[in-house]
């Protein structure tokens, strides 16, 4: 989604303080522009002054993602779900962060865990409040059980579980093939398919 859509879908309504409401503004231009940076600094005061506001805690998210700061995105994220359950692209891209630490080595195998399944976990969520976007969170589910399943595949680890790793292979071609059904043309479904069914072959030992 383009920075433009983004932003076309925050409303800031609610009354602030002049000092505040200048922050979102500094933080909203710096975030448009993609200096990602600067909105981080400006957004960041904009949240310790008003801890109400969802939208400047959006923008924090994802300029924290965009940063590759992806604990203080998920934190963010989680104030704006707190503040605003029914957000579907807050579920989106905490998704999107927690996918992203899933798969880093520096981590336990344990914590590693809890993040490819809060993946999952946001991204059912996000299907379940806006049908609009479920394309877009179906693909990005569809990676997420890959991801897990070959985590859960993993041998010689406490968390292997080749049952558990299988299902999730199997959940991540079905999803996959739900997007590609709905968008018969797009070749990039298709390709993501094609690996989703050889990992998939390859666990089960039932190649084509």
């Amino acid at each position: 989604m383009r920075l433009t859509a983004i932003v076309s879908l925050l409303f800031f309504t609610t009354l602030e303080s002049s000092a505040q409401n200048a922050y979102v503004k500094l933080g909203q231009q710096a975030f448009m522009d993609g200096n990602f940076k600067a909105a981080v600094a400006q957004l960041e005061k904009a949240c310790l002054i008003d801890s109400t506001n969802a939208n400047a805690y959006w923008m924090l998210g994802y300029s924290y993602y965009h940063s590759e700061n992806y604990r203080k995105s998920i934190a963010s994220y989680t104030k704006a779900i707190f503040i605003n359950p029914a957000d579907a692209t807050a579920y989106y891209y905490r998704a999107r962060a927690k996918g992203h630490l899933g798969k880093d080595n520096q981590l336990s195998p344990d914590e590693k865990e809890k993040y490819l399944l809060g993946a999952i976990f946001d991204l059912t969520k996000a299907i379940a409040i806006d049908p609009t976007e479920q394309t877009k969170s179906y693909q990005t589910r569809a990676i997420a059980y890959r991801e897990y399943g070959l985590f859960k595949l993993i041998p010689n680890q406490k968390n292997y579980d080749k049952a558990r790793g299988i299902n999730s292979l199997r959940a991540s071609v079905a999803d996959l093939e739900k997007v590609l059904a709905e968008n018969p043309g797009r070749s990039d479904i298709s390709s993501l398919l094609d690996v989703s069914k050889e990992k998939l072959a390859s666990a089960t030992g039932k190649q084509h």
